[in-house]
C-alpha cells in the first residue's frame, strides 16, 4: 500500500470524527432542548450506524464500497448542521434525520476501515493525534461549536473529492 492518500484519508476522517464530537454534542444539545430527547437522537444515531454496519459487512463486493461518497456525505451533513441557525418547528425532525443520516454514514465508514490494511496503525495514530489534537483545541476560544463542525464537514467533503480523483486516476 503505497500510496500515501489510501494511508492517511481513512486517519483524517477518523481523528476529525473524534476531534468534532465534543463540539458536535454541544450544539445537539443546544438543539434537543431536553435530556429526553437529546438521547432518542443519540438512540437514532446508534441504530442507524449499527445498521450501515451491517450494510458494509453484508456485501458480496467490499471493493466497490465508494468511500469517497461517504466522506462527502458525512461532510455534507457537517456542512448543513453548520447553516442551521435558527431554531423552528421542525428542527427535531431536522434533527433527528440528520442523526440517523450521519449514523448510516460513520458506521458504513467504520465497518469499511476495519477491513483495511492500516487499520490497526490507525488506531495507535488515532489515539496520539486526537489527544494533541484536542490539547491544541483547548486553547482556542470560539464564539459557537458550528464553526469548528463546518470547517470539518468541508474538510470532509474534499477528501471525498480527492478520493474521487484517486480513483479515477486508478482506474485509467
Amino acid at each position: 500500500m503505497n500510496d500515501k492518500t489510501t494511508r492517511f484519508l481513512p486517519l483524517v476522517v477518523t481523528v476529525g470524527q473524534v476531534v468534532i464530537f465534543p463540539y458536535y454534542i454541544i450544539w445537539l444539545k443546544q438543539v434537543s432542548l431536553t435530556f429526553t430527547l437529546f438521547a432518542w437522537f443519540f438512540a437514532a444515531f446508534s441504530f442507524a450506524a449499527a445498521w450501515g454496519y451491517r450494510i458494509f459487512q453484508s456485501k458480496k463486493n467490499k471493493d466497490q464500497s465508494f468511500i469517497f461518497l461517504i466522506y462527502v456525505g458525512i461532510g455534507m451533513v457537517y456542512v448543513l448542521i453548520g447553516y442551521i441557525k435558527n431554531p423552528f418547528e421542525t428542527l427535531p425532525y431536522m434533527v433527528l434525520l440528520l442523526q440517523v443520516i450521519l449514523g448510516l454514514l460513520q458506521g458504513y465508514f467504520r465497518a469499511w476501515h476495519t477491513e483495511q490494511e492500516t487499520y490497526h496503525l490507525h488506531a495507535v495514530h488515532h489515539y496520539l493525534i486526537v489527544g494533541f489534537a484536542m490539547i491544541g483545541f483547548s486553547f482556542v476560544t470560539i464564539i459557537s461549536p458550528v464553526v469548528f463542525i463546518t470547517i470539518f464537514g468541508l474538510l470532509l467533503c474534499l477528501c471525498g473529492v480527492w478520493e474521487f480523483i484517486r480513483k479515477r486516476k486508478e482506474s485509467i
